[in-house]
């Protein structure tokens, strides 16, 4: 059995990646590895589901201990990956699905060279923005705060290997498309030639 491919999807809140990932993950050959982050629950958001939700205090101890592959902060709070589980699964041959933003992708990137970076990106601006006020979840302050920072994000999309613009209701054919490069990454002579 090879390794599993280490595949980081990342864009702006409100493009859709949440559900992309779910769509993903309903292959058994991946698997999501939870974040941790020091921001409150959403509604209806589980704890060691959707993310590990831990205090400032606990999330610095992991940094230092060096137990996280990446981590940043967004919007005030930090997010971060937990090494472990991400080599163990590879080493299993899984497909390990990280949804993190663009300064976490490029630390994995540089520590995991081999790890595919796809960036979901949405159709426009303006779409995002509708998205963003459709959801319901954070004021107008907040909508704002996200919109700039979808601007500078989008701006480092050409430090991704790949890019998928997922459009309104299009989650499946996103999903797919992801899939495909996957699978695509695992027959790539860089990853290795058999032995013939």
């Amino acid at each position: 059995m090879g390794s599993g491919i280490l595949l980081v999807v990342s864009g702006p809140a409100g493009v859709g990646k949440g559900t992309v990932v779910k769509k993903l993950l309903e292959n058994s050959e991946y698997v999501f590895s939870v974040s941790l982050t020091t921001r409150p629950p959403r509604p209806g958001e589980s704890d060691g589901v959707n993310y590990s939700f831990v205090t400032k205090k606990e999330f610095l101890g992991e940094i230092t201990s060096g137990r996280l592959l990446e981590h940043a902060e967004y919007v005030g709070n930090y997010y971060g990956t937990p090494r472990g589980f991400v080599e163990k699964s590879l080493s299993e041959g899984k497909n390990v699905v990280l949804e993190i933003d663009p300064a976490g992708a490029l630390m994995v990137k540089s520590q995991k060279p081999e790890a595919v970076l796809v960036f979901v990106a949405p159709p426009s601006l303006r779409q995002l923005a509708e998205r963003l006020e459709k959801r319901g979840t954070e004021d107008k302050a907040t909508i704002k705060k996200r919109l700039e920072t979808a601007k500078r994000e989008l701006e480092q999309v050409k430090s991704y290997d790949y890019v998928v613009v997922n459009d309104k209701d299009a989650w499946e054919e996103t999903a797919e498309k992801i899939n495909c490069i996957v699978n695509a990454e695992k027959l790539s002579v860089k990853r290795g030639i058999p032995d013939f």
